[in-house]
């Protein structure tokens, strides 16, 4: 992780995108062209054909997918490539997010205002579920860049200040703060807290966490399914659960 260098990028792609076209122009794919940029720094490595798709990144030995959503729409891709190559899909987690609003009669853009909500890794567990078949190949790579973003947003809602039920105009990456790499089974074990009692249920884990049961019970569920853990004896009608011993 190189923060400075991802910093350049975004400043220069950023920066001249704004210049040629305004906010927002890009419509949701700033995030995309910087992460493009900031993992490939070659441009001959970017939108190269490959075995009939079209990889974002190859290096002429490993692609690499930027992907912000959808990724049940990836499956056809990850068919042909990791067959042959290392693929490593790169996820953006927005965990610090200011936002900002855009009035489409005026083209007016609000201040940046510090939204309460954070991201975290777990919550891109709704999109690894749509691949969870692939999770567990040997050439399946995962990284979660975690950025600070500014998110602009249309006033186009249908609440009477326009936000509830708005639209998403773009996301700016300000900085990368940290990144989150699972390169092998056994890295899933780092969602698991040090602290956590053994055994555990989904109650208890999303406590530990952070995070909403629906969201702890489906991270629960991967993990299992790749047996990072076990399911234990039942405390009532809940499941418990353990990390797996690997020798």
């Amino acid at each position: 992780m190189d923060r400075e260098r991802f910093l350049e990028v975004k400043n220069r792609v950023v920066g001249s995108t704004r210049q040629r076209y305004g906010i927002g122009t890009l419509q949701e794919k700033t995030v995309h062209a910087v992460l493009k940029d900031y993992y490939a720094p070659d441009p001959d490595m970017q939108e190269i054909p490959v075995d009939g798709y079209v990889a974002d990144i190859y290096t002429g030995e490993e692609i690499i997918e930027i992907q912000t959503a959808h990724f049940d729409k990836m499956r056809n891709k990850l068919d042909c490539f990791l067959r042959n190559y290392p693929v490593t899909i790169v996820y953006p987690v927005p965990r610090i997010k200011y936002l900002c609003w855009i009035d489409e009669e005026t083209g007016e853009c609000s201040k940046p205002r510090k939204s309460n909500v954070k991201g975290s890794v777990y919550r891109a567990f709704y999109e690894l579920y749509k691949i969870k078949p692939y999770l567990n190949h040997p050439n399946l790579h995962l990284c979660f860049p975690l950025l600070e973003v500014e998110e602009y947003r249309l006033l186009n809602g249908w609440s009477r200040d326009k936000k509830r039920g708005s639209c998403r105009y773009d996301r700016i990456p300000v900085a990368l703060l940290d990144e989150v790499r699972f390169d092998r089974i056994e890295d899933y074990i780092q969602l698991i807290p040090y602290e956590l009692e053994e055994p555990f249920t989904v109650r208890e884990f999303g406590g530990a966490v952070k995070e909403k049961n629906e969201t702890a019970s489906r991270v629960l569920h991967i993990l299992h399914y790749l047996h990072v853990v076990e399911r234990c004896e039942n405390r009532g009608r809940a499941y418990t659960y353990r990390v797996v011993e690997r020798g």
